[in-house]
């Protein structure tokens, strides 16, 4: 019986190694990795800044105006004259939550619904034909949900159900609002109602659950952090929303109008903390009057509110997220 054996290659006859292909790539890969670490930095550099001209300007405010009282005080009149002048922002504070709730209470449940029904209820094919019309909806610009509340839904829903309301109104700004949320609220649920596995659903039918006990039984409490999520992430977008309350809300603070009954009356013009500053910025006020500055203490206090609302978010997506294997 003949062995054969083999003789491995001496060294000399080796193929080189492709030094300089290796370092190219090691080259390349360090280039993007600086690239990414740059655009990382420019974001963080970015809010940085932001931050801090919001806190400088303010600060000035705040030099003229004290901080409780601009916080506590119930008149806000920053553009009148002399002693008429008055920086109190809890009317602006007050319509900026009531058309937040008015929107709370149009895309929450509506948005909720629509994502159940997407996500556990429709057909393949009517999901196709659904979730682009919602995809459009979130396209639209938001001056035109201002034009459309002034233009159709106060006229021709609200002021034939509600005699007397004002052309400039909360209610129909908080509608559009509503309106503008829902696709957020609808698929970010949808999205958290489909990470739940299907090995929950086929429970709750082996014990006789109908399809519709399952989704709201089961589905539903499964998802509920990404649900509850998308719930503040939507009410803080309605908080810091500009050209629908700028168009339908009008310019008189809430409580403030001449046929007011008080800072709950929807029906009354009702200006929020975004119409003030998107109004006053298209004013010649003078930039270097406590008007002009007031503006980055109005914006200071958004930020504060839509920021809490963002961690509010954060936690309660971690505290109530639920793994599965």
């Amino acid at each position: 019986m003949v062995s054969m054996t083999t003789t491995p290659p001496r060294p000399e006859e080796r193929a080189p190694l492709d030094l300089s292909g290796k370092k190219k790539r090691q080259a390349s890969e360090r280039l993007v990795k600086y690239v990414l670490v740059a655009c990382s930095l420019v974001t963080v550099a970015t809010t940085v800044g932001i931050i801090a001209i919001l806190l400088y300007e303010a600060l000035r405010f705040f030099r003229d105006i004290p901080f409780w009282n601009f916080l506590a005080g119930s008149t806000w009149t920053p553009l009148f004259s002399g002693s008429q002048q008055e920086f109190g922002v809890v009317p602006l504070v007050m319509g900026t939550l009531m058309t937040s709730v008015v929107a709370a209470i149009i895309s929450l449940p509506l948005g909720l619904g629509a994502a159940i029904y997407l996500s556990e209820i429709a057909s393949e094919r009517g999901r196709s034909v659904l979730k682009p019309i919602l995809e459009v909806l979130a396209g639209v610009p938001t001056i035109v949900y201002g034009f459309f509340a002034l233009t159709f839904i106060t006229p021709v829903l609200l002021q034939p159900l509600i005699p007397g309301i004002g052309t400039f109104n909360g209610l129909s700004a908080g509608i559009a609002i509503g309106i503008m949320a829902l696709p957020t609220v609808t698929s970010l649920s949808e999205d958290a109602l489909r990470a739940v596995p299907r090995s929950l659903r086929e429970a709750g039918f082996a014990l006789g659950a109908t399809k519709f006990e399952t989704s709201v039984r089961v589905v539903v409490p499964a998802a509920v952090s990404g649900i509850v999520a998308s719930f503040l992430l939507a009410i803080s977008r309605a908080i810091g929303e500009t050209m629908i309350v700028a168009v339908a809300a009008g310019q008189a603070p809430a409580g403030q109008s001449g046929g007011s009954d008080g800072w709950w009356d929807l029906t009354e013009s009702m200006q929020t903390m975004t119409g003030f500053i998107a109004y006053t910025f298209s004013s010649d006020i003078s930039r270097e009057s406590t008007a002009f500055h007031s503006l980055f203490g109005v914006g200071l206090l958004l930020f504060a509110m839509t920021y809490l609302m963002n961690l509010l978010s954060q936690w309660v997506t971690k505290r109530y997220q639920e793994e599965y294997e």
